[in-house]
C-alpha cells in the first residue's frame, strides 16, 4: 500500500514526461556550456570588452575621406565668383607617442579580465548545478522515509481507534496519537512540496525551465577519495591561480595602461596625409595633388586631461583595495573549506556509518520481533533506517560541493599533492 502511495503522490508532484532515461549529474554539467542568463551576460561582457579593443586597434587604421564646401569669394575691385572646393583625403597616424600603444594594452587587460570572469562564471554554474542535483535527490529519500514514518503513525491511530471504541485507552491517548500522526503527516506533505521545488530549482539551474527531471541516477562521486594538498600548499596556489584575483589584477593592469595613454594625450602626433581635390577657382596656391606630413602638437587641453588622471586613479585605488579584500575572504574561505573536507571525511563520515550500522542492527531485531508478533515497531525501525542512510548520503553530496568549491578556488585544478589529508 505504501508502495502504491509514493508512486502516485511522485507521479502527482512531477509535471514533467517520463524520460527514457534517468538524468545522470555528468549530463547535468554539461549544461554548464548551456546559454543560461548569467553565462550570456559574462559572455556579453566579454564581447564588449573585445569590441572595446578592436576600437583602440583601429585608432592606427588608414581613413580615407571626402572634404568639399561650396562657397563664394569676391576679389578686390572684382566680381563674385564660385569657389567650391572638393578633396579626398587620405590619412595614415604613423606615431602618436604612446595614445593608442596604451589604449590597446589596456583593452588587451579588461578582455584578460573579462575571461576570467566567464570561467567564474562557470564554475559558480557547476556548484550550483551540483548542489540542485544533490537537492533533489536528499528531496526524494527525504520524503520515502517521512512517508514511512506517517504509515506507522497512522496504523498507530487506527489501532487506537478500535481500542478506544472498547474502552482500552482513554480519550487523550487517542488526541494525542492523533496529533502526532497530523504532524508527521504535515511534515511529509512538506517533502512532497520540496521534490518538485527542487526539481524546479534543478530545471532551471541547467537551463530546462520547461521539462522537470523525473528520474535522477545516483552519482558515484569517485572524486570525493582524491587526495588534498595542506592549507600552507594550498594558500600561495590560490593567490596565484584564483580566476577573480587574476580578474582583478588585469583590471589593475588596465587602469594604468589608460593612465598612460591619458598622460599621452598631451604628446604631439604625426599624421601621413594623400590630397587629391578639385577646385571651382582655379589658384596658383592650389594643388591637385598633395603628399606631407601632419604635425601636430597640443598646447593647452584645459582640465580635461586631469580629470581623466584623477577618475583612473580612483578606479585603480578602488581596485587595489577589492585585490586585498579578496585576498583576505580567500584565505578564509579556503581554510573553511580544508576544514569543512577533513570533518566530512573524519568524525562526519565515521559517525554516519555507525549510526547505520546500529540502525541496519536495530531493523533486524525489529524484524525478527515482527516475526514473533512480540512488538510492532518495523516500520519505524526502517523509517530510522532511512534517515541514517540519508544522513550518510548527505555527507558525501557535501563532500563533493566542497571538493567542487576548492576546485573552483584553485583556478580549476590543484597543485601535486605530498603528504595530503586523506
Amino acid at each position: 500500500m505504501r508502495r502504491a502511495t509514493w508512486a502516485a503522490l511522485l507521479a502527482c508532484a512531477l509535471s514533467a514526461p517520463a524520460s527514457a532515461e534517468p538524468l545522470t549529474l555528468d549530463e547535468a554539467l554539461a549544461s554548464v556550456a548551456a546559454p543560461h542568463p548569467d553565462r550570456r551576460i559574462a559572455e556579453s561582457d566579454l564581447a564588449l570588452a573585445r569590441a572595446n579593443r578592436d576600437e583602440a586597434t583601429s585608432r592606427q587604421d588608414f581613413s580615407l575621406f571626402l572634404d568639399g564646401s561650396l562657397r563664394t569669394g569676391r576679389q578686390p575691385g572684382g566680381d563674385w565668383k564660385p569657389d567650391n572646393i572638393g578633396r579626398i583625403v587620405a590619412r595614415k597616424p604613423l606615431f602618436d607617442f604612446g595614445r593608442s600603444s596604451q589604449a590597446i594594452a589596456a583593452a588587451d587587460e579588461e578582455v584578460t579580465a573579462r575571461q576570467e570572469a566567464l570561467y567564474t562564471v562557470e564554475s559558480l554554474r557547476r556548484i550550483d548545478i551540483m548542489a540542485r542535483y544533490f537537492d533533489v535527490l536528499m528531496a526524494d529519500r527525504q520524503y520515502a522515509a517521512d512517508n514511512e514514518f506517517m504509515a506507522v503513525a497512522y496504523v498507530a491511530w487506527d489501532n487506537a481507534k478500535d481500542r478506544f471504541k472498547v474502552g482500552q485507552i482513554s480519550r487523550p491517548d487517542l488526541l494525542k496519537l492523533e496529533t502526532e500522526y497530523q504532524d508527521i503527516r504535515e511534515r511529509r506533505n512538506a517533502s512532497e512540496q520540496r521534490m518538485r521545488s527542487t526539481r524546479q530549482r534543478l530545471a532551471q539551474a541547467i537551463y530546462r525551465p520547461d521539462r522537470l527531471p523525473e528520474e535522477l541516477a545516483e552519482p558515484q562521486l569517485k572524486d570525493n577519495a582524491r587526495p588534498v594538498p595542506d592549507y600552507e600548499t594550498l594558500l600561495p596556489w590560490v593567490m596565484a591561480k584564483n580566476p577573480r584575483i587574476l580578474a582583478l589584477q588585469a583590471q589593475s593592469a588596465a587602469a594604468d595602461a589608460r593612465l598612460a595613454a591619458i598622460r599621452a594625450e598631451r604628446n604631439p602626433t604625426l599624421d601621413a596625409e594623400v590630397v587629391g581635390g578639385g577646385y571651382s577657382r582655379e589658384s596658383v596656391t592650389r594643388d591637385e595633388a598633395s603628399a606631407g606630413l601632419v604635425f601636430t602638437i597640443p598646447l593647452y587641453q584645459g582640465g580635461r586631461v586631469d580629470a581623466r588622471v584623477a577618475r583612473e586613479r580612483a578606479q585603480k585605488e578602488r581596485t587595489a583595495a577589492e585585490l586585498e579584500k579578496l585576498r583576505f575572504d580567500l584565505s578564509d574561505t579556503l581554510l573553511a573549506t580544508l576544514q569543512e573536507i577533513e570533518w566530512l571525511r573524519g568524525s562526519s563520515r565515521a559517525a554516519a556509518d555507525k549510526q547505520i550500522e546500529y540502525r541496519d542492527w536495530a531493523l533486524e531485531r525489529a524484524r525478527a520481533e515482527y516475526e514473533l508478533e512480540m512488538k510492532t515497531n518495523l516500520g519505524t525501525s526502517m523509517a530510522e533506517t532511512q534517515m541514517a542512510q540519508i544522513r550518510r548520503k548527505q555527507v558525501e553530496y557535501r563532500l563533493a560541493l566542497a571538493l567542487a568549491r576548492l576546485q573552483a578556488l584553485s583556478g580549476g585544478s590543484l597543485p601535486p599533492v605530498e603528504g595530503a589529508r586523506k
